[in-house]
């Protein structure tokens, strides 16, 4: 996450983040699936800086300054609390664009197809001029 975002300040690109646990068998079946999927690979190497975070991990994470870690209470890390704006659901796909803000959580299994959509949707910028649905129709 932290070399991501050094990168980003040489060469701005959006970020795909996949924030995922060790236990969970969906994140295990969109790596095995989904992540090596051709055309994925080249949408997220073409628009993004892809980040895999552990919401469960241990180490801390500063970023512009702030610096987040896991917290006991949570049985989570602030930093993946902070990205699912508190709706721990695994996996969960974040995008930030180039300035670290938000631009959505998508939560839930992606199979290659619908996440190649939504990379799409964010890394060429339609999200700017149309909503997802709008996008959907058009790109059929």
């Amino acid at each position: 996450m932290e070399q991501a975002a050094a990168r980003m300040e040489k060469e701005p690109r959006k970020m795909v983040i996949d924030v995922y646990t060790d236990w969970c068998g969906w994140c295990k079946k969109m790596d095995k699936e989904t992540f090596t999927d051709s055309e994925v690979a080249e949408l997220v190497n073409k628009h993004y800086y892809a980040v895999k975070l552990n919401a469960e991990g241990k180490e801390p994470i500063t970023l512009k300054g702030q610096t987040f870690n896991f917290k006991t209470e949570y049985k989570a890390h602030e930093l993946a609390v902070a990205l699912l704006q508190g709706q721990m659901s695994f996996p969960t796909t974040v995008y930030l664009d180039e300035k670290m803000n938000m631009l959505a959580p998508v939560p839930g299994y992606l199979d290659a197809d619908n996440f190649s959509k939504i990379l799409r949707y964010f890394g060429e910028n339609h999200h700017q001029s149309m909503n997802f649905q709008e996008y959907e129709t058009q790109a059929k």
